[in-house]
Parts: structure tokens; sequence; C-alpha cells
């Protein structure tokens, strides 16, 4: 029992959580297939909802930088238009000979002009802070995405060792259940040979009841916590997942190096704060440039046709072009530039006291996971050593029954501890593997 629970730690710890898992790695096919840990972290990373979106979300974010940007380039716009006049429009021009004004009436019955605009930006704030800001922009979407994918690895890794600790404990009470099962066997037949008295076989019939029903019990949780599992990696909850850990790896990767000292700047909610106060600091920058004024050069190409017989509109145009500088000033707008220059440093100073925060909140959070740690790992090298001797007090007892010796009551008590302590071994290796899990994710490792 010792070699076959060293291999399955051996297996179990050796899955333990690679810390970076390559973003553009395609998702495993798991169909009929047996699961890594590492596969389905893969998989999750390429089907979960939440990343899916984000990465819609990054690429959106990138063709929003790249429209903000088309505004750089020259705009090209061309127009046209048709008129009939129901009645031409007159103006009073006075007679050569007499002096007497007389209307004349302006332009032609139709008109038609098909015009063409060129437009180039040459200082325009808007289009300034789009050029300054893009690569902030878009690293926080990519900042953004990888906050969340650290959020579903870590789930994804607790509730894939939660199933398997589960399936193993089924494995512990298949055990017992065969060892009990035999001992009620021989409490029987002690009985039918008159050595014991009917209690002893139906205190073992009691323990076997009790086992076959803590079995059905973990039975159905390991179903529902598969389907949560599922739930997390984006996967078909009505296919198949067959969990494996392998049995290569070595066991002592449960330990961790508990003097290192956490950075905040490692952290990816550090880095998307950081990146935040630089679009804030460029916002600042955008509102003092609202005093300078926007230039822009245009050009305008028009072709004018006009004839008072519609048929011969088009016969003949009379073309016109200009070229021309803009500048518009703004003069004065009621304060409201300096109330929004203010207003952006205002949100640049609180947002030093989100950093504030945060460091305090990353040197609490990974206090209370490093003691959970330790504590976790201290209770899990005590849970085996009452395994260890839970195992000796009940073969001790055993034999000592067999021999007559002891009553069937201690071999029942023994036997409910051993099984105790067993499943308490498994319980306290999940909560250091989950506690193991938080602090390397306090300290920043989890990365991609």
């Amino acid at each position: 029992m010792k070699i076959s629970y060293f291999v399955f730690c051996l297996g179990f710890f050796g899955l333990f959580y690679t810390c970076a898992v390559g973003q553009n790695q395609n998702s495993p096919d798991l169909q009929g297939k047996q699961a890594y840990l590492n596969d389905c972290v893969q998989y999750a990373l390429a089907n979960n909802p939440l990343v899916r979106q984000r990465l819609i979300d990054q690429e959106v974010a990138d063709r929003t930088v790249k429209s903000a940007l088309a505004a750089w380039y020259p705009q090209l716009n061309s127009g046209y238009n048709l008129v009939h006049y129901l009645k031409l429009p007159v103006t009073l021009i006075p007679d050569a000979t007499t002096g007497e004004r007389r209307p004349v009436a302006l332009g032609a019955q139709n008109t038609s002009t098909v015009s063409f605009s060129l437009t180039q930006s040459i200082f325009n704030r808007d289009v300034l802070l789009a050029s300054r800001t893009a690569d902030a922009y878009r690293i926080q979407a990519a900042q953004t995405t990888t906050n969340d994918k650290i959020d579903v690895v870590v789930n994804v890794s607790k509730a894939f060792y939660d199933v398997i600790l589960t399936q193993r404990q089924i494995e512990i009470l298949n055990e017992d259940i065969t060892r009990l099962q035999r001992s009620l066997q021989d409490a029987t037949n002690q009985y039918q040979s008159g050595i014991v008295d009917r209690t002893d076989p139906q205190r073992a019939k009691i323990a076997l009841n009790n086992s076959l029903a803590q079995r059905k019990q973990y039975q159905e949780l390991v179903g529902a916590k598969a389907q949560a599992l599922k739930q997390l990696m984006g996967y078909p909850p009505t296919s198949q997942l067959t969990l494996t850990y392998d049995t290569l790896q070595l066991a002592n990767e449960i330990s961790l190096d508990t003097t290192l000292l956490v950075n905040p700047k490692s952290r990816i909610e550090y880095q998307l704060l950081q990146t935040q106060g630089e679009l804030l600091e460029a916002n600042v920058k955008y509102n003092r440039w609202s005093y300078l004024p926007t230039v822009n050069a245009n050009a305008n190409y028009n072709l004018l046709y006009q004839n008072n017989v519609f048929p011969q509109l088009y016969n003949q145009n009379f073309p016109n072009s200009l070229i021309g500088l803009s500048v518009i000033f703004p003069i004065f707008q009621g304060g409201r530039r300096i109330q929004q220059t203010r207003i952006a440093e205002l949100q640049v100073k609180r947002l030093q006291w989100d950093l504030n925060a945060l460091n305090s909140s990353v040197d609490a959070e990974y206090a209370q996971a490093l003691s959970t740690y330790k504590g976790n790992l201290a209770s899990y090298q005590a849970q085996r050593e009452n395994q260890a001797l839970a195992q000796d007090v009940y073969r001790v007892i055993d034999l000592q029954y067999r021999s007559g010796i002891r009553t069937y009551l201690d071999v029942t008590i023994a036997q409910a501890d051993l099984q105790t302590a067993r499943l308490n071994v498994f319980n306290a290796l999940y909560a250091v593997i989950i506690s193991k899990l938080d602090v390397q994710r306090a300290l920043g490792q989890i990365t991609f």
C-alpha cells in the first residue's frame, strides 16, 4: 500500500501546474483520449467563452486604433446634386441707357454639380491623441486578456485536481470495501462456528454499508465536478472527458520557496493600472491641447453644368477649383476646457491611490496564501504520518482478532481510523495543491 501510495503521489504532483502556457498553441483534441492537466489548460485557453470574448475584444481594440489613425490620411469626398428651378431667382440691374432698374433672371433653369474635395489634417488634437495612445490601447486590451487567462488557468487547475482527488477517494473506498467484505465473511464464518457472537458480523455489515454509501456519494460528486471542469474549459457537456495524471514526474513539486518576497509589479493587475495611467496622462495632454488651433488643408474641384433645356444639361460644363488652409482658434468656451483639464489631472491622482491600494492588497493576499500553504503542508505531513500509524494499528489489531485476543469492535474502530486517515491524506493533499496555486498567483508567477 505504501508503494502504491508513493506512485500515486509521484504522478499527482508531477502533474502540478506549469506556469506558462503558449498563447498561440492550438487546443488538443481530447475526445477519446487521456487528458492531462496541461491538455485541459490548453483546451480551456482555446475554447473558454470568456477568453474567446477577450480575444475578440483585443481585435476590436486593434481595429479601433486603426480607425482612429485613419484620420491622418487625406480624406477624399465627392458629391453630386441636380436642381431644376420652377421659377428662377431674379435681381434688379440698372439699364445702361435709361438707368431704370429692371429684373433679370439669374442662372439657368437646370443646374447640376459634381464636386470633389480633399482634406488633410495638419494639426488635430483628436488624431494626435489616437496616434500617441495607440500602443497603450492595444497593450491594455492584451493585458485584460492575459488577466482573464490567468483566472481560467487557475480555476481549471483547481477543478482538475478536485476531480482527480475525488476519483482517488473512490479508489480508496473500493479497496476498503473489498477489505470489509472479506472481514464480513470472516466474522460470519466465525459466528457460524460459534467462536464469536452475532454482533461481530453485524458490526462488519454496518461498516460495509457505511463505506458503500460513502462511495456512492463520491461517485455522484465526481460526475458533478467533472461537469464543472467541462464548463470552465468550454468543453461540450455531453462529450466524454477522461482525466489522467503522469506517474513519471517528481513528487517533490509539492515544495515551494517560502522565502520569496512578493513584488506587486509582477502582477498583471499592476501592469494594467500602469497602462491605464499612461492613457490618463495622455488624456491630460489632450485637454491641454484644446487651447491650440485645429489646422486643415483642403482642395476642391467642381464641375458645374447649366442649361435651360434639360436634355442638353450635360453638354457643357463650367469647372472651378480651389485650394485653401483653414485654421480654427477656440477663444472662449465658458471655462469648459479648464474644468476638463482639471478632471483629467484628478483622474491621474486618483489612479495613484489605486496603485497604493493594490500594493497593500497584494501583500495581504500573499501573506494569507503563504500562511494557508504552510498550514496545509504541515497538515498534509501530519496526515501522512497518521495514515502510516493507522495502517500499522489496523494490521496489529486484525492479527490479534484473528488470534482471539481482540474483539471485533477493536477491528471496526481500527478500520474506521484507517479509512479516515487515508481520506484525510488526500483532502490535505488537495488543500496543499490549491494553496500552492494561490501563492504562485500572488507572486505573479503565472504568466503568459
